[in-house]
């Protein structure tokens, strides 16, 4: 059985959350939302509120007691590049992209690495 949470569009560029999401894949769900917990990073704040919706997703919608969780897959997809334009030197303009993430969290009751 697995259950996902997914959010879409987040403010982080995605190269800044993937070595994070690689270290919790295989880990039990608990201990998952403790690293990210305590992380500094922007990218484990985000990554943690993606975890515990979808271990509220398991526990309210399939009735999957806590503890028997596991990270199954987390990934940092590219979303969304928001264009933006930056003002420069006799008239000119840079752009800038300000770069978006999809967060996707897979977990699963069967321990598989």
């Amino acid at each position: 059985m697995e259950v996902r949470a997914i959010s879409r569009n987040v403010r982080i560029s995605a190269s800044k959350g993937r070595d994070l999401a690689r270290a919790i894949v295989g880990k039990k769900a608990l201990d998952a939302i403790r690293m990210t917990g305590f992380s500094p990073r922007k990218a484990a704040a985000l990554l943690n509120s993606t975890l515990k919706s979808a271990v509220a997703n398991a526990e309210n919608n399939e009735g999957v007691p806590v503890d028997s969780l596991y990270v199954k897959k987390a990934v940092f997809d590219e979303g969304a590049s928001m264009r933006r334009f930056w003002p420069r030197a006799r008239g000119s303009a840079s752009p800038i992209e300000k770069q978006t993430s999809h967060i996707t969290v897979v977990l699963s009751d069967e321990y598989k690495k």
